[in-house]
């Protein structure tokens, strides 16, 4: 009889074979990326492939599952890691599919999850029988329909944002991008009329829209994405800097967050304005009395009103 260490070995390397059969690149065919495939079909070292299943799971209960029944305990800073280098390479090959549940979750969402293919759990649970090499020719065939399918249906959820009078550009789906639209096509007419726009966050790229001559005549670049305000605006015949954070789940302008962006932009030559945006009244009441002093904060379903933090209406920039 075989030993935990000798099953925990072989299912492993079975795992890899069918990751190489599958055709995924060298850099994913290691026992990290095995793990997450032995996680994603529920696979511990005495079960047979043919009892796969097919679980929603994150990428956390990935690493607690390895840890748990592989023996394998990885830092919770490699959950980075496990995303960028295992499960969106094997989402790519149409073996894994991501928020099957609700396409339209975001990209950095802690609620996110994955789950086999239908068409790989057919190849999976027939690894070992003499029916597996049909069913992985068939899937083959038919691996990029699939994947452009599963990549049309993730696009059909995008967030498409009016920029410009003839031009859109498409940004992750989710609430925080949701916000983001609003604050463009509903905020900026309102109160900023004839800004232009020079950065967007995206939760799903690095950004979803760059101005590079507009910041450069600013004198500023776009930093690390995690620092930067989630929207910037410029309002030339002003020259105001107005920086906008889209408050859904992560905060405001705090005092922190207010000295954090004084520092990022303290070279730039104009007026910086500060705003927190909020979908609604009640995630604005969730989160006010952490507003910083002297800046602005607009609410989503109540578009016609700003509130300037000292109890005035919204002048403009504090001097």
């Amino acid at each position: 009889m075989k030993n935990v260490k000798q099953l925990i070995s072989e299912k492993v390397s079975q795992a890899i074979d069918i990751l190489t059969k599958f055709g995924m690149p060298n850099a994913q065919l290691n026992d990290r990326t095995a793990y997450c495939l032995l996680a994603i079909v529920n696979i511990t070292p005495e079960k047979e492939w043919k009892n796969a299943e097919k679980p929603l799971i994150g990428i956390t209960p990935m690493m607690d599952f390895t840890k748990l029944n592989y023996q394998k305990e990885y830092a919770p800073n490699s959950r980075e890691t496990f995303r960028r280098f295992s499960t969106h390479q094997l989402v790519q090959a149409g073996i894994v599919l991501y928020n099957p549940d609700d396409p339209s979750r975001p990209v950095n969402s802690p609620k996110a999850v994955y789950q086999i293919s239908p068409a790989a759990f057919d190849v999976i649970t027939k690894y070992g029988t003499k029916a597996f090499d049909k069913a992985l020719e068939d899937f083959k065939k038919n691996q990029k329909t699939l994947s452009e399918k599963y990549a049309h249906e993730r696009e059909m959820n995008m967030v498409s944002v009016k920029i410009k009078d003839q031009h859109s550009i498409q940004i992750s789906p989710g609430k925080h991008s949701e916000l983001i639209k609003q604050i463009i096509e509903e905020m900026a007419p309102r109160f900023l009329p004839g800004c232009e726009l020079v950065y967007i966050g995206d939760t799903g790229e690095k950004w979803g829209y760059y101005d590079q001559e507009i910041a450069g005549n600013l004198l500023f670049n776009v930093q690390e994405h995690g620092k930067m305000p989630d929207v910037i605006l410029y309002v030339k015949e002003k020259n105001w800097l107005v920086l906008v954070e889209s408050v859904t789940s992560h905060g405001p302008v705090d005092s922190k967050r207010y000295i954090e962006l004084e520092e990022l932009f303290g070279s730039v030559n104009a007026d910086k304005v500060y705003i927190s945006a909020f979908p609604d009244k009640s995630t604005f009441v969730r989160f006010a009395h952490d507003i910083a002093w002297e800046t602005e904060s607009w609410i989503a379903d109540n578009p016609d009103h700003m509130i300037h933090f000292n109890g005035d209406k919204f002048l403009g920039p504090h001097k």
